[in-house]
């Protein structure tokens, strides 16, 4: 059995994945270079704990792209190491971590110096679920002739509301950093 340690010794390093990335590049290295770290005691506190943190991804995931460069300042305060493991190679992973039955996505599964499960977090801050779900309460039935129009507007909208709203960074930093210190 592939342990959480192995899963995280066999992820692509971070340097890799945005090396490797097709899709959403650019956006997320603008909202890491935008998004700033507020003074926050808590950090010192997390970073105690030695913690290292798996991340199911893909880069075509627009919540991936706002949630990750947010994870990646923390780690970079914090020096918790970051691998990747692509949610569509490693199923066996992901189904672990399924949202509501759906293989959602990014997931954070942070490990503990023992490489065993600390807490995850994902794929969504509360305050950026209840944007998305208000955004798509009015789409149409997926069996309506409209419905990939409609989808495809509701996508950019989403999309263009995460690569541009700092409230929405600064929920996930809080929202990440108050499941590592519960």
């Amino acid at each position: 059995m592939t342990t959480l340690n192995d899963y995280f010794d066999q992820g692509l390093s971070l340097e890799q994945y945005i090396k490797e990335m097709k899709v959403n590049k650019a956006e997320m290295h603008k909202i890491y270079e935008t998004f700033e770290l507020p003074h926050d005691p808590r950090l010192q506190v997390i970073k105690d704990n030695n913690l290292k943190v798996i991340v199911i991804t893909e880069d075509w995931c627009g919540d991936a792209m706002m949630n990750l460069p947010v994870l990646m300042k923390i780690a970079e305060a914090i020096d918790m190491p970051i691998r990747i493991a692509l949610r569509d190679s490693t199923p066996d992973l992901m189904d672990q971590y399924l949202t509501n039955g759906a293989r959602s996505i990014p997931i954070f599964i942070f490990l503990n110096t023992s490489g065993e499960e600390y807490a995850t977090w994902g794929p969504r801050a509360e305050i950026v679920q209840d944007f998305v779900t208000d955004v798509r309460k009015d789409l149409p039935a997926k069996e309506a002739s409209d419905f990939e129009a409609k989808q495809k507007e509701i996508h950019h909208q989403i999309h263009e509301k995460y690569k541009n709203t700092p409230e929405f960074w600064n929920e996930v930093y809080d929202s990440i950093i108050a499941q590592l210190t519960k």
